[in-house]
């Protein structure tokens, strides 16, 4: 009998020793799918997974998905077919649902982004099949987020949301990344309780200039207006737009 190709030997991929090919294939397998696509770049939806149609935040349920659907048809109109812009979510339930079911509703494609939990993660049901991926780590998660995004929407959330929203808040403030990627946080009441950025500024931890990497929206018409005059709408590239880190200068 023949030995079994390492490849096709499910107990060698699940150790320890093929963890840096599971970590690759998070990365081609997504990469691939978007290339066939036509997936170019994304609005991506941060949001909580606990907060859904009912309840004291069904408003931003509402307001996710009103938004969603906004984005959806503007990012339709901008081409012969070929969608711009697409609606990207973590691919859970809550705001993330809202996002995802907005864009199904105008006809859209939209992505998720999953990842397995022990609680409150699964994909629902809003999500285009083949836009449709689950990840084990949440790096790789993060950096498919990021490598499309030409600005994301964050509304109310937990230590996951908070999480998402500072690693992308880091890459822009630090340069890393050669682009602008547009950072709204929906429902100013709400953002301006629970992290004080103007008090980081004030005691020198951050720069007064990095307020400006944020934007406050509390409607879905404002929001679109903003994300209209400020993202790129020439012509589309053939290829995904994928921020790429930027050079490191001597």
């Amino acid at each position: 009998m023949l030995p079994r190709l390492s490849y096709q030997d499910p107990s060698f991929l699940a150790g320890d020793d093929a963890r840096p090919v599971r970590i690759l294939s998070e990365y081609l397998a997504p990469l691939a799918a978007f290339r066939d696509a036509k997936v170019h770049d994304t609005i991506v939806f941060f949001g909580s997974a606990r907060q859904g149609e009912d309840g004291a935040f069904s408003r931003y349920y509402r307001d996710a998905r009103e938004l969603a659907r906004l984005v959806t048809e503007w990012s339709k109109s901008l081409t012969n077919g070929d969608e711009r812009f697409i609606v990207c979510t973590g691919g859970g339930g809550g705001m993330m649902e809202a996002a995802n079911r907005g864009a199904a509703d105008a006809g859209g494609r939209t992505i998720g982004l999953n990842i397995g939990l022990p609680h409150e993660q699964r994909p629902n049901p809003y999500i285009t099949p083949d836009l449709n991926f689950e990840f084990h780590y949440f790096f790789m998660r993060k950096l498919w987020f990021a490598h499309l995004a030409r600005a994301i929407v964050v509304f109310p959330g937990g230590f996951g949301t908070l999480d998402e929203l500072f690693e992308i808040l880091t890459l822009s403030q630090t340069g890393k990344l050669n682009r602008r990627i547009h950072i709204v946080l929906y429902g100013s009441g709400y953002w301006k309780e629970i992290i004080n950025l103007e008090a980081l500024a004030r005691y020198g931890m951050i720069s007064p200039g990095d307020l400006e990497l944020i934007r406050f929206a509390d409607s879905p018409a404002e929001t679109l207006e903003f994300l209209q005059g400020h993202l790129p709408t020439g012509k589309e590239p053939t290829q995904p737009a994928f921020a790429k880190s930027a050079s490191m200068k001597p």
